[in-house]
């Protein structure tokens, strides 16, 4: 008879080995309901939710798993689990007898029957077995005991298992539940585990007295007691149940690094459930850039001192691949808006597009780095009526060399500067930089000295990068990282020379050309090279440090995601100290070396007259050098400079008024630098004069105006256009005050003149950037 049962069962099991998989395919087969964001060296950083109609971790070896949940599993699913094969004879004899007197009693199926039922009932809707379903579960049970290890079952019944609402397996549970790793569950969160299990959905006050029934047993078993016991288990637990409501869909799991980081990576890759996708993120540079700026944070706003700054962003990039190393999107529980990525968010440029406005003026040899520009009171007329610049701290050096200038962030020479150079060309620069500039430099005026355009941080940061290679400007590398990626960069766009280049990254790396604002105890001077560069917009509403050394380029943000004003925060107190702890962590072991000198420059040995600023070497675009500089033979140096248009700018358009005679009205021809009478003016091919300022009576239609030397090459040119009807004869003007004004100004310029609500259109604008 028994002989007979055995050969029944045999071979019920051997047709049984082609119903049910093996342990490594169900394994194989699993797929987490989340992508996972991986580091470059491997290390998870983020998880992110892809499939909604679960939620699944990754599949987690029975060796990581804590010890008391495994316990508590047995315990309370199937206490004979490592003696019975498979089925519980003893426990089904004793639930039938139960059932017959209608008595209350443990189900009789264990883990392993269970299991079966999770393999055979996946992508089935839920419901009762019928009874032949319950038997092809018992002799599915009896194969996998046979077939598989027990340790193998055990761990995929904690992975298949469906606990509360929509979580699937121990993995999500873990982590939703109690935000840590499965092998740190201890007693009281694997009892509420296990208790789970039976009754996923239970109220509140029934999965608490199970959790304490299943936590009794647990210390049944080893005959102690435990010091919490059941003690305050009811608010514990529904404490911890409310968090399976709450959860967000982008899946927090490891340490949730770089959720912002990860939209990108999505963006470019689209990845499915269960993929790992490997970035270009280093974790611990990562984690460090995360932790510090939120520690900032927290100390700008001590109570004895609130500063009113909540939010904060990070990025390093890579200067030669362009890898982006570490992306801090936000401060997290700090922000009072943690899911706007800061790093790509427009926010107001500040003093940080400086350092491209004399970069291009040594460009185009208009200045040196010895070259001295007026801090004095300046005003210039703009759309609206004046534009007034101001510094930071509302006072005026003087006379100062563009080195001073750019060091110490002075708002006027910078302006005077822009003059020279004109906000249409600089605008071109700025967007050949790749910064997002939404509108013509006209629009901006000369507030775009002083960074009145928006910018991104990436943006930014990836722009500076450009100064740190020299001039050429390169996209930021995919996010997705590969490891056998040995091609050189692509080629970029060269925006800026070597030389000029090389000159302003010596300029920002000078700490002596900070002190007339910083002083010299300078909390951006690094013990390596380094060049920096701060930034404030107007009131306080942005903060900015942006830098670069010989291997990287590192951007920081601090400011409030609603724009609203900080208190008394500027780039060197705000942004500032996080860029100094991120660039000292990248060269903590790695030497950071100045660039080498190119060829096209060369020091020089400069003195100042009247002691204006002190003797030093200098660097100079080889030609341009000097030794003595004073008033005159600066304003000399600066004339013998190549000379160009200053006015009109390229692209403007001016409108003919029919009011005022067209005798009255002129177009004024402007140049900037040059020797006199050395260059001479060409309008639509014709010539027009030789002074430095011309005067032309408008004509309609588009026209090109050229400034050429003595031997008739032409050294720079402009388009323009003119609008308008044939001015009326004088003896039908009517004149008002309106006209007089018009008379005053000639032809009138439409409509690149800013709005009213454009960045200089008040009649004054005191910039406090820094």
């Amino acid at each position: 008879m028994k002989r007979a049962a055995c050969l029944v069962i045999g071979c019920v099991l051997s047709a049984a080995v082609h119903a049910w998989p093996t342990f490594d395919e169900v394994r194989g087969n699993w797929r987490s309901s989340d992508w996972v964001l991986l580091a470059r060296d491997g290390e998870p950083v983020q998880r992110v939710r892809v499939d909604k109609t679960a939620r699944r971790g990754d599949w987690v070896a029975l060796a990581d798993v804590s010890p008391a949940l495994r316990e508590a599993i047995v315990v309370s699913e199937d206490k004979r689990f490592y003696e019975h094969s498979g089925v519980d004879w003893r426990g089904a004899a004793a639930a039938a007898w139960g059932n017959l007197w209608n008595t209350r009693t443990r189900g009789a199926s264990t883990v392993t029957m269970q299991l079966t039922g999770l393999i055979d009932d996946a992508g089935k809707p839920p419901g009762r077995r019928s009874l032949g379903e319950k038997a092809q579960q018992t002799v599915g049970a009896l194969w996998l005991d046979h077939a598989w290890r027990k340790d193998q079952i055990l761990e995929a019944y904690l992975n298949l298992v469906p606990f509360r609402g929509e979580i699937v397996g121990l993995p999500a549970l873990s982590q939703v539940l109690f935000g840590k790793a499965p092998s740190g569950l201890d007693e009281r969160e694997a009892a509420l585990a296990a208790a789970l299990v039976r009754a996923p959905n239970a109220p509140y006050a029934k999965v608490s007295a199970r959790t304490c029934a299943i936590l009794r047993e647990m210390h049944d078993v080893h005959d102690v007691r435990t010091e919490r016991g059941c003690a305050n288990l009811d608010s514990y637990v529904q404490l911890t149940l409310t968090r399976t409501a709450s959860a967000s869909p982008v899946s927090s799991g490891y340490d949730a690094l770089a959720p912002h980081f990860a939209r990108r990576v999505a963006g470019e890759v689209h990845p499915a459930a269960g993929a790992r996708v490997q970035s270009t993120l280093d974790a611990r540079l990562q984690r460090f850039a995360r932790d510090t700026l939120a520690r900032t944070l927290v100390e700008l706003n001590s109570r004895a001192a609130p500063r009113n700054v909540h939010d904060g962003a990070a990025i390093v990039i890579d200067n030669r691949s362009g890898d982006v190393l570490a992306w801090v999107g936000s401060a997290g529980g700090l922000s009072n808006a943690p899911e706007v990525d800061a790093v790509l968010a427009a926010r107001q440029a500040g003093s940080t597009l400086k350092p491209f406005l004399y970069a291009q003026a040594i460009d185009e040899k208009r200045l040196t780095a010895a070259t001295l520009l007026d801090d004095a009171p300046l005003d210039l007329a703009a759309g609206g009526g004046l534009y007034i610049p101001q510094n930071y701290d509302h006072d005026f050096k003087g006379w100062v060399s563009v080195r001073t200038a750019l060091g110490s962030s002075l708002n006027v020479p910078a302006v005077r500067t822009l003059v020279m150079v004109t906000p249409h060309r600089f605008a071109k620069t700025l967007v050949a930089l790749g910064l997002p500039l939404t509108q013509a430099g006209d629009y901006y005026g000369f507030s775009l000295a002083l960074g009145s355009a928006d910018v991104t941080l990436l943006s930014l940061a990836n722009a500076y990068r450009a100064l740190a290679n020299g001039g050429v400007a390169r996209p930021v590398a995919p996010a997705v990282f590969d490891p056998g990626r040995h091609a050189p960069p692509p080629p970029g766009t060269r925006v800026f020379s070597p030389e000029a280049s090389f000159i302003v990254t010596d300029i920002l790396a000078d700490n002596n050309a900070r002190t007339r604002t910083f002083g010299f105890d300078s909390v951006l001077a690094t013990r390596f090279f380094s060049a920096v560069k701060t930034g404030t917009s107007k009131d306080m509403r942005d903060n900015w440090a942006i830098g670069y050394s010989s291997r990287y380029t590192v951007g920081v943000w601090v400011g409030n995601a609603d724009g609203a004003p900080m208190w008394d925060v500027s780039g060197v107190t705000g942004a500032a100290p996080v860029w100094v702890a991120l660039i000292g962590y990248l060269h903590r072991d790695a030497a950071s070396r100045g660039p080498l000198a190119p060829a096209g420059v060369v020091k020089t040995r400069i003195a100042y007259q009247d002691h204006v600023e002190p003797s030093r070497d200098d660097w100079f675009l080889r030609g341009t050098q000097m030794t003595n500089i004073g008033l005159a033979a600066n304003a000399a140096a600066t004339e013998r400079g190549a000379a160009k248009i200053g006015a009109p700018t390229d692209g403007t358009i001016f409108a003919l008024d029919p009011d005022i005679p067209a005798e009255r009205q002129r177009i004024w021809f402007e140049r900037a630098g040059g020797a006199p009478g050395a260059n001479a003016w060409r309008l639509d091919g014709k010539p027009l004069g030789a002074a430095a300022r011309v005067a032309w009576q408008p004509w309609p239609g588009r026209h090109t105006l050229e400034l050429v030397d003595a031997k008739g090459a032409v050294l720079d040119t402009v388009a323009f256009e003119v609008r308008g009807a044939f001015a009326r004869r004088p003896d039908r003007v009517q004149h008002s005050a309106t006209k007089a004004a018009a008379h005053s100004t000639g032809a009138s310029r439409t409509p690149r003149a800013p709005p009213q609500d454009s960045p200089q259109s008040a009649i004054s604008l005191s910039n406090t950037d820094r």
